[in-house]
């Protein structure tokens, strides 16, 4: 008659590489759970606080059918122009005479030249102008007009 052996390890052919916690092997899959848990926190941080960031002075734009101008990588300096007749770099307000020298120092601390120029439509085209000029004497060459969407497309099919 045949003799069975039985192993020491359980069958499973390993003979003397048991661990002292019963055999318990390590896991090697990564549990993704938590990381997404906080990507879908991060991502809902990031949506309630984008419309957040942009500048907060209130003028009513003129509209216009332009497209909208692909995003930049470094924040984009901007200059309002008020109804009251106030000039505003980003959210802070500047003097007429101010506005050359102020626009030379931010110029040399930024890579990008471009400039959005936001005017209320009551604003008259020649102060637009006048302030598009200073623009360009400041070294900003790359002057991008803010407008609202929905505009006259003056092609008969449109407002």
């Amino acid at each position: 008659m045949g003799a069975a052996t039985v192993s020491g390890s359980g069958g499973s052919g390993r003979r003397g590489r048991r661990r002292g916690r019963g055999g318990a092997r390590p896991m090697s899959e990564i549990n993704v759970t938590p990381f997404v848990d906080v990507m879908l926190v991060l991502l809902i941080i990031f949506m309630v606080a984008a419309p957040l960031l942009t500048v907060g002075v209130p003028v009513k734009l003129p509209e216009t059918a332009a497209s909208a101008l692909p995003t930049e990588r470094e924040e984009p300096l901007t200059i309002t122009l008020t109804t009251e007749g106030g000039m505003m770099i980003q959210t802070t307000e500047v003097a007429g005479d101010d506005l050359i020298p102020q626009l030379r120092a931010i110029g040399a601390e930024r890579k990008d030249k471009k400039v959005f120029l936001r005017a209320d439509g009551a604003i008259p085209y020649a102060r637009v102008v006048e302030v598009m000029g200073a623009l360009n004497a400041a070294g900003f060459h790359d002057i991008g007009l803010v407008t609202e969407t929905g505009g006259p497309t003056f092609d008969g099919r449109g407002n």
